[in-house]
Parts: C-alpha cells; sequence; structure tokens
C-alpha cells in the first residue's frame, strides 16, 4: 500500500454505500420505526430492571479455566505475540515501499478492525497477544509501582485512539509507511514507559488498543465469574460492567463519532468542498481535523445533554448520569463499526494475509458478490446495534431514576437514539 490514493481507499473502505440494493429513505423510516417500536415495547412491558452485572454466567468445564490461565499457556501466547510483531516488522522491511507492504493492512485492518472483532466474541484479546504485555511478563513483571492518577481515567486512551482515527482519516498520508512507523514507536514507548512506571494498572487505562478490546468485550458471551471461572452469560448482563471513570463518554464518542467521519469525508459533497477550500497539503489536514473533531464532539454533547436531560434527581446524581449510561453506546459503536467495515474486515484482510505471509492465492469477494446480502447485513447490524442500545439506556434508567421520571426522563436518551440511528443509516447508504 503507497500514495495517498491507495491509502484513503484502505482507510475508507469501500468509500461508501450507495450502489447497494436499499433504497436508503427505507433503510432510514425502518430503522427508525424499529428504534420507536422497541422503545414502546420496553415502556409497556419492561417495567423493571432485568440486567445485573453481578449475575454469574454458567461456568464452562473448569478445564477451560485451567488451560486458559495455564502459565505455558500465557508464555506460549507472549512468545507468538513477539513473534508475529516481528514478523510483520521484517516483512515490512523486506518489501519495500511496494503495493504488497503489509504494515497499512495489518495496522488499520487488524488492529482496528480485527481486534474489536474477535474480542466481541471470546473477549479482550489484546491483553493476552498485546507485546508490551509480552515484554513486561518476560521481564518478570517489575514495575516502579507509581500510582495512576485517578483523574486521568480512560482519557489517556481516548486520547491515544483519536491520535489512531486522526491518522487514518485526516493526515495527510494515511497509509505512508513512515508515518505508520512514527505512530507505532510512539505508542509502544508511551505504552512500555506507563507499564515500567504503573505496572499492568497503566494498559487497562491508557492502552487504546486494549480499552478499545475491553470496551466490545463488554458484549461477548463469554465471562469471568467472581471465582475467575470462564463462563457463558447475558452479554446485556455485562454491559455495564466497565468500571467509570473520567473520559468514560469519550471513549464512545471517539470510536462512533470517526466512524461517522469516516462515512460523511467519502462522500463527493466533503471532497469537493476540501477541494474548493484549499490546496495545500496542510490545508486539507486541517479541514479535516476539523470536521473529525466536529463528529466527535457532536456524538459526546448529544449524549451528556441527553443523560442529563431528565428530572427527579438532584444535581450530583445528574452529573453522574453521563458516565453511568455510556455503556449504552457500546453496542451502537458495535453495529456501526461492523455495517461500516464489515467488507473492509472480510475482503481486504485477505489481502492482508496474502502480502504478510507471500501466499500465491486470490481475494474471495464472496461480499461484494451479493450485494442485496451485504446490503441487509450492513442495516440489520445498525439497526440491531440502535435497538441494543436503547435496551441497556432503559434497563439502567429504571435503576437510576425515581419511578415517576422512570419513561419521562428517558425521551431525551430516545431521541438522540433516533438520530443516531437516521444519520448512521444516511451516512452509510445515503451519504
Amino acid at each position: 500500500m503507497s500514495g495517498g490514493g491507495s491509502a484513503r481507499l484502505l482507510a475508507h473502505g469501500l468509500g461508501g454505500s450507495s450502489d447497494l440494493p436499499i433504497p436508503f429513505t427505507y433503510a432510514l423510516i425502518g430503522g427508525a420505526w424499529a428504534l420507536t417500536f422497541t422503545f414502546a415495547v420496553l415502556a409497556l412491558a419492561w417495567r423493571r430492571p432485568r440486567f445485573d452485572p453481578g449475575r454469574p454466567g454458567r461456568p464452562l468445564p473448569a478445564w477451560v479455566t485451567a488451560a486458559v490461565d495455564a502459565p505455558a499457556t500465557r508464555w506460549v501466547v507472549s512468545i507468538a505475540a513477539l513473534a508475529f510483531t516481528g514478523w510483520v516488522a521484517v516483512r515490512s522491511v523486506a518489501v519495500g515501499a511496494g503495493p504488497g507492504n503489509p504494515l497499512p493492512g495489518v495496522f488499520y485492518v487488524l488492529l482496528w478492525v480485527g481486534l474489536p472483532t474477535v474480542s466481541l466474541f471470546i473477549g479482550p484479546v489484546w491483553r493476552a497477544v498485546s507485546p508490551v504485555r509480552a515484554i513486561h511478563r518476560l521481564f518478570g513483571g517489575r514495575s516502579l509501582r507509581r500510582p495512576c492518577p485517578r483523574a486521568l481515567g480512560y482519557w489517556p486512551a481516548a486520547v491515544g485512539l483519536f491520535a489512531f482515527v486522526w491518522l487514518e482519516l485526516a493526515s495527510p498520508e494515511p497509509g505512508s509507511l513512515a508515518a505508520i512507523r512514527i505512530w507505532l514507536l510512539v505508542y509502544f514507548a508511551v505504552t512500555l514507559a506507563g507499564v515500567v512506571c504503573c505496572g499492568s494498572r497503566w494498559p487497562a487505562r491508557a492502552d487504546p488498543f486494549e480499552v478499545f478490546s475491553v470496551v466490545t468485550s463488554r458484549l461477548a458471551p463469554l465471562r469471568r465469574n467472581a471465582d475467575r471461572r470462564i463462563a457463558v452469560g447475558n452479554p446485556f448482563d455485562h454491559l455495564r460492567s466497565l468500571p467509570v471513570r473520567p473520559g468514560t463518554v469519550a471513549l464512545p464518542a471517539v470510536l462512533l463519532g470517526s466512524t461517522a467521519f469516516d462515512s460523511f469525508s467519502a462522500s463527493p459533497r466533503w471532497r469537493v468542498l476540501v477541494d474548493d477550500v484549499t490546496d495545500s497539503p496542510l490545508g486539507a489536514t486541517a479541514l479535516r481535523t476539523a470536521g473529525l473533531l466536529v463528529f466527535i464532539g457532536a456524538v459526546a454533547a448529544t449524549f451528556w445533554f441527553a443523560a442529563r436531560a431528565t428530572g427527579g434527581v438532584d444535581r450530583d446524581r445528574r452529573r453522574l448520569l453521563p458516565g453511568q449510561l455510556a455503556h449504552s453506546l457500546t453496542p451502537i459503536v458495535v453495529g456501526y463499526l461492523l455495517a461500516h467495515y464489515l467488507t473492509y474486515l472480510v475482503e481486504r484482510g485477505q489481502q492482508v494475509v496474502i502480502d504478510l505471509f507471500g501466499l500465491d492465492a486470490r481475494v474471495s469477494y464472496v461480499l461484494s458478490m451479493h450485494p442485496a446480502v451485504l446490503a441487509a447485513l450492513k442495516v440489520g447490524f445498525v439497526v440491531a446495534g440502535h435497538i441494543g442500545g436503547v435496551i441497556a439506556a432503559h434497563d439502567r434508567a429504571l435503576r437510576l431514576l425515581p419511578a415517576g421520571h422512570q419513561l419521562t426522563g428517558q425521551l431525551a436518551m430516545m431521541l438522540v437514539m433516533v438520530g443516531y440511528t437516521f444519520g448512521g443509516l444516511y451516512l452509510l447508504f445515503g451519504g
């Protein structure tokens, strides 16, 4: 992958979905009706909270937990992670700046799309395969045991995620090997320094890939019970188990806002605007950065105001509501991520593997050759994600809000989520 054209195609996946055989007006109306109908059903039939993060799941056989937690397993996974990292580096140098260099694909496809997808099924996989954690483990897990400032919360991870999406969507050359290598070097340096100072608590709060993996893993069917045994449980029970810390709302805002901007920035109107406003790479970068910030800020602001726009609670309780409801954005983030990058993952992921291992194979365009199925999947992911968000927010509101405000207090959030549905489907199909 080299040059601006191929890099931009890589960064934007398919570059839009207007060619898919579902009129986007129908998709918008259907999605909004599905969301509204879901809220009506919840209001009438779901009057008591049903999800409990403390509820244990059904434990798997004891040997599963023993095998996963065995020191030999941890060492094998750590060595394999370091070997894979080294192989990517070697292949990247050996191939050079040609179109078959695997580094951009590993960076944008496997890390950004593949990692959360795998975490959605088996849990926070980055904790096991992180090269930084592997290096730390090889050196005995020693650290200076300095306390991590609680005020930082998840803000370092949110800044790291923004740095990633900025490189992908706003930088002058997102496919530049030099830019990707510099980004990775800074990431390794900052994360390793944090681990040396604070131990494993630092990547749990500050590593953007680990936190991204943990956030999406809250919808995984696999989980740990209180006794650390691996179990299968209701993902909605596990969804709100992510600790509420400073920056909790910023995480889904960066993820959802950047994916929405990715769709929007692929539209002809945006490209014409960028070309008309500026003719310099620096000016185009500044304009794209502003657009990215606007989308992220819009998600954060609308959710924050919707969470606080409720009566019946005092000022201190209202101040905590955005963080306590932030988990309801996770299904929306996952649904839009899968809808926007599905083809990107399945088809371009094949090319990444071919380039990475020098295979003599061809990409199977299994989704692009069935556009009706692809369109149905995309709409389904978006609508399912938003319905999941409504369900999660409704159940949590039943616990947080007083009886007289449990329904009226959710109206602002309902309107915001309907707006997210309209906006997501419009950008996906009509933007």
